[in-house]
Parts: structure tokens; sequence; C-alpha cells
């Protein structure tokens, strides 16, 4: 081989550092030169010279004239296998196209085909789940699409219902509200009789029934979403009337989480709730005491706060179980949530069990360098009296950066010294190579061998 010969092989030496199972940090260790040097070698911005392909023989074994080959070979067989499927059939590709993509632009190239895999697992998981089951459009994603597409904030609901609690003189005379303009009295009954419902509207003895377990917060709400029910139909349904629906359930559970938005507006109706908030800075247990709510709902309420002309902090708000399932996600913060599957193990919703009712902040920086602040707390649902079953959940409330110095939670924290936990939206969408938590590998990167090196991250995969 010529010494003054130049080789611009980056793609084949990606290739290699993957199967070594190597970081180029530690490619670059081995070669004497610097990573940034391995990184310009593998976008073919520099060329390797014949004194480094030598030092790259003798380091790793490799035989020269198979690896300073054509480095435009492989990915152009991977280009042609790719550009053969029946998805590309009509914009007839001359196979030199793939050959010189793969020559001319090896980055770009890769990028495709990282973006075609991806593609191919997405095909197969629909695969998996069975045609049927995905002709079924997931009502709960309907209902969620609903609320974000108006960032949860529904004015015309807000102002009915302050016009309704003026009316009513106060949300403490709301019994003798039912007497007078429903002739319906409330009353409680042991747990056993209510045979599992929390709430119950009797017709035949005019009477709203409630189980006699409820804390106070959960018996007002439950009160509420009554009133909802028999006053505020007309404005819930003039919202669902301005979208179409594809499924009957998918437009019923929206009307419930209308009904339950309606509901937190008469216990915390919005010009005094707001007030309130930003004098409080944002202190949920402060405005739960005041409103006499409890914490969870107190977080869902501040989320709602984005009336045009009169927004509060916007805040995203998640809900999980100990197992990691999300059973709630709202969002007027922007707040890359994952569609599928569980959160980000570092974040500290998931370290909130570890500290029941204990308020935990967690300064959080996604891979796009975007960062967030936010509050996690343990939440209890059901229970009431010994025995019974109850459901612990964690609950997040976060705002963007911008906003954090509105909090309550920030004031006695330096920000400036603090070190963003670094999270991700889900392990299959970040790509963070050295995740101690990581639960899987990043949709479109190869798993590195381990045969030289094993990473402290349960997988090692391509890091370019």
């Amino acid at each position: 081989m010529a010494k003054d010969r130049a080789l611009y092989i980056g793609p084949r030496l990606r290739r290699l550092r993957r199967d070594l199972g190597l970081t180029q940090a530690a490619m670059a260790a081995d070669l004497e030169i610097s990573p940034s040097y391995i990184a310009l070698l593998e976008r073919n911005q520099r060329p390797l010279t014949a004194d480094l392909l030598l030092r790259l023989a003798n380091t790793y074994q490799i035989d020269l004239n198979t690896f300073a080959g054509d480095s435009s070979d492989e990915t152009s067989s991977r280009m042609k296998a790719v550009l053969g499927d029946p998805l590309f059939a009509d914009l007839d590709l001359a196979p030199m196209e793939a050959e010189e993509a793969a020559s001319g632009f090896p980055a770009v190239t890769e990028a495709f085909l990282r973006l075609y895999t991806a593609y191919q697992e997405g095909q197969l998981a629909i695969a998996d789940q069975g045609g049927e089951r995905m002709a079924t459009i997931d009502p709960v994603a309907e209902a969620q699409r609903f609320l974000e597409a108006r960032r949860n904030s529904f004015p015309n609901i807000d102002a009915e219902a302050e016009k309704l609690i003026t009316a009513m003189d106060g949300f403490e005379n709301l019994a003798s509200y039912f007497s007078e303009r429903h002739n319906l009295r409330v009353r409680q009954l042991p747990v056993d009789v209510m045979a599992g419902a929390m709430r119950r509207l009797d017709r035949h003895r005019n009477e709203i029934v409630l189980d006699e377990t409820l804390d106070r917060a959960s018996e007002n709400f439950q009160l509420a979403l009554q009133l909802v029910y028999l006053e505020l139909g007309t404005v819930i349904d003039g919202y669902l009337q301005e979208s179409s629906f594809a499924t009957e359930n998918g437009k019923r559970l929206t009307r419930r989480a209308l009904a339950n938005y309606s509901a937190a507006a008469l216990l915390m109706p919005y010009r005094p709730f707001l007030k309130s908030a930003e004098k409080h800075f944002y202190d949920v247990e402060a405005l739960a005491r005041q409103f006499g709510t409890s914490f969870e709902q107190t977080a869902h309420r501040l989320t709602t706060l984005q009336n045009p002309g009169r927004e509060g902090v916007p805040f995203f708000f998640i809900r999980v179980d100990p197992a990691g399932n999300v059973s709630k996600r709202l969002d007027s913060a922007g707040f890359p949530f994952a569609r599928h599957g569980g959160s980000c193990p570092l974040w500290s919703v998931h370290e909130a069990f570890q500290s029941p009712r204990r308020i935990i902040t967690q300064w959080v920086e996604l891979p796009d360098g975007e960062k967030f602040f936010s509050i996690a707390r343990t939440v209890t649902a059901g229970g009431g009296s010994y025995g019974a079953p109850r459901v612990e959940r964690a609950i997040a409330l976060g705002c963007a950066e911008k906003h954090t110095k509105r909090l309550v939670y920030s004031k006695d924290l330096d920000l400036e010294a603090i070190t963003p936990t670094p999270i991700g939206v889900t392990c299959r969408l970040c790509h963070r190579t050295q995740c101690t938590a990581r639960s899987a590998v990043p949709i479109g990167r190869d798993v590195l061998r381990e045969d030289y090196r094993r990473t402290v991250a349960p997988f090692g995969f391509s890091d370019g």
C-alpha cells in the first residue's frame, strides 16, 4: 500500500469501533490520538493516514487489505437492500444512486438506515399486536388528544362555574342549594351498602348518597361532580360538539374529563385560585388547605390555568404507580411525554415512593438541553377505614426553566450551582450512552460486542 495514500473510510472505522465495543474516547486512547480526531475520521472529515492505518492493524489485529478496501461497499449493500422495500417502488432508484449516497454522504446514509430500522421495528410491533386490535382506536388516547389540543384549558367552563358558585353564595352552601334547587338531600351510607360506589344519585328517594369513608376533599369533589352533571351539561356539550370522535368511548371519556375539570372549577374558581396561586408562589399544600382540596386535586388544577389573558405558570403533570405505569398525563409546559410506556427511571417521581408524602424537588435536563424543574410527592387513593384497599401513586408537577423562580420550591435553591439530572423521555427514545438506569436499547442503535470491553451501562450501544 502506498505510504502517501489518504483513505476516507469513516463508516468502516465506526463499524470496527462498534464491533470492538469501544467508545470514541476508548479507541482514541488506544491509538494515542484525541477523541475529536476519531470523530472527524468517522465523519470522513479527515483522511486515515497510512501511519494511523498501521497503528490500527497492530492494535486490533485486523487485516489491512480487508479493512482498507472500498469503505462504502457494506453501506452501499445495506442501502440497496433497504431501497428494495416495496415502500420505495415508485421512486425508480438506480443502484448507482445508493452507491453514490453511501460514498459521498456516509453520515446522511447512516441516518437514513437508522430511521428505516426504527420504522421496521414499529411495523413489527404493530404486526405483533394484531390487525384487529390496531383497528380499534384507543379511546384514552383520543380523549388525551382532545385535552392537549386545548392545553387543558376551557374558559367557558371556568366562567360558568364561577357564576354557579356566586349563585349558591359559596361552595359551603352546596347542601342547601341541592335541597332548594333540586329537591335533593345529601346522605352518607356505610361502605358495604354503597357496594363499591363513592357517589350515587337516587332519584327515587331524591337523595345523593356518599360513601361515609370518603375524606373531606373527596366528598366535596363528588358533590361538585354531581352538581356539574345536573347544571353544567350544556357548556360541556358545547365543547364536545366542536370535535368529531372516532369512538363513542373516546367521547364518553372526554365528557368525563370535562366534568372532572368542571368540578375542580367549582372547588377552585379560576380567578380566586389564580390570584391565590400567585400570592403563595404556587405552594400546592398551602393552596390545598385554603380551598379544602387534596394535593392531587390542587396540582391538577394548576395545570389548567391557561385561559387567554389570565395565564398562570404553564405546568405539566404526571401520575405513576409503583410499577411505573402512567395513569395520567397533562401538559401545558411543552414537556415531551412518551406516548407509550413509562417515564425515565432517573426522574424523582419514581423516587417519591421511598419518602411517602414528602415533596422532592428536582432540576432535570433533557437530551436536547432543555431544562425543567419538577416537584414529586406520593398520594393515596382509597383506604378510609382499617383493612380497606388503598393505592399508592406518585405525582410530579413541573414547569420550564424560565418559570422556575415563580415557584416557592425554588426559593432556597441556587439553580445555577445545581447540576441538572440528565433524563430522557423514555429508554427507547433516549440516546444517552452512559446511563446505568437504562432498561432498553434506543431505537436504531446497534448493540456493541463485549469481547474487549464491558460498559457500566446495562447495554453498550453505538454512540455515533
